[in-house]
């Protein structure tokens, strides 16, 4: 897994393309302030490990959402992080999990329409860890 952390004072999208033919149905544009957003990655070798990469991302999300004094975080998948994917499935899966997870634990959590290419607005000051990449 591939996960590249911004902290936003303002993120916003805007559905454009539909990727996936069974993804529900979305036109609304959403717009944030003052949220960390989570552009993730699932790749192929996460397969099997689920609940190891579970845990690895939501100790990760923890981990920023304390440093940058986070209560809102954006959950947005980006497969522009590796060439490796993983089955689509799989993906929204982990994504559904870390986000009852991090609910669970305090935090209001959103999610980017899955299956769709965004427009995206962002706005993310320099400071040392608003922006983060790990790899999982």
């Amino acid at each position: 897994m591939k996960l590249l952390l911004i902290y936003a004072n303002k993120f916003g999208y805007t559905p454009t393309i539909k990727t996936l033919d069974d993804a529900k149905a979305h036109t609304e544009s959403c717009d944030f302030e003052k949220v960390q957003t989570a552009f993730i990655q699932v790749e192929a070798k996460d397969e099997g490990s689920e609940s190891d990469v579970l845990k690895k991302l939501v100790k990760n999300l923890k981990w920023i959402m304390k440093k940058n004094d986070a209560q809102t975080l954006i959950l947005h998948s980006f497969a522009h992080l590796s060439e490796s994917k993983a089955d689509p499935e799989l993906t929204k899966t982990i994504f559904d999990k870390a986000e009852e997870k991090m609910k669970n634990a305090g935090y209001t959590v959103h999610q980017t329409p899955f299956g769709y290419f965004l427009d995206l607005r962002l706005d993310a000051p320099g400071l040392s860890l608003a922006r983060v990449f790990k790899d999982l």
